[in-house]
């Protein structure tokens, strides 16, 4: 019960990643507000707030915010699983396509960066943000995706540095390619799932892909006491594919 008694708001809850990092902080003791764009949990908690919404609205982060502050008062953790991916070659991908990549990776992480650690103790915090390997490495047809991952690595440092003084740490979790719904349904639209499948693990040099509860894990252990020296920190998930 690592968690015991600590107030956290995750986002991004209502599926892969997110919703493991939510089941793994319930199971250790966390009191919960969760937000994800499903209009509900396939698994929730009667104790647990979960308020569906668009965080790159920033009426909706602030009405979070003040839902949150609501149900649990001050928050002890903040944890950022959302994001947006669209995979296209630069000179293909439209306009629209790119500013919604970088709007729901980087600009709502500020948004719920502006209006949730106020409610911080004064005690201090801990936020940890999800990124993604390709926020340290390029790779073609994901070069929007790395610079909005890649902001947000920088994002955080920053802000590590910034709330230092409140005791109010920030960190960042590296994921790799992660078994979610999303990527397992991504290899069943290839034409040869089961080879796609082969040629991105071996890829990694593990190889084979991460499981949201080993993402989870480290997500755990940056939010707890266990880390409480640990600020401005990248910790990859990734089964050694950044160790190349």
């Amino acid at each position: 019960m690592r968690l015991q008694n600590v107030n956290a708001v995750i986002t991004g809850a209502s599926s892969g990643i997110g919703q493991a990092v939510a089941s793994r902080f319930r199971r250790e003791g966390a009191n919960l507000a969760l937000t994800g764009r499903r209009p509900e949990l396939t698994e929730a908690h009667p104790d647990d707030l979960y308020l569906p919404g668009d965080l790159n609205d920033e009426a909706f982060v602030s009405e979070l915010a003040g839902r949150a502050a609501d149900h649990l008062g001050s928050v002890d953790v903040v944890v950022l699983c959302h994001g947006y991916q669209a995979s296209s070659p630069i000179a293909d991908m439209s306009h629209d396509d790119a500013r919604e990549v970088l709007h729901s990776n980087l600009l709502s992480a500020f948004l719920v960066m502006k209006h949730l650690m106020p409610l911080a103790p004064e005690t201090g915090a801990s936020m940890v943000c999800v990124s993604s390997r390709l926020g340290m490495v390029g790779m073609p047809n994901q070069t929007l995706y790395s610079a909005a991952k890649g902001g947000l690595i920088a994002f955080a440092r920053g802000a590590a540095i910034e709330w230092a003084d409140r005791n109010i740490r920030v960190n960042v979790v590296a994921p790799g390619l992660t078994a979610t719904p999303v990527i397992e349904a991504s290899f069943l639209r290839r034409p040869d799932p089961a080879t796609y499948r082969r040629t991105r693990e071996d890829s990694i040099p593990i190889g084979r892909l991460a499981t949201p509860d080993e993402v989870a894990d480290a997500v755990l252990f940056l939010a707890c006491k266990e880390s409480s020296y640990i600020t401005g920190a990248v910790l990859p998930v990734d089964g050694g594919y950044t160790a190349f």
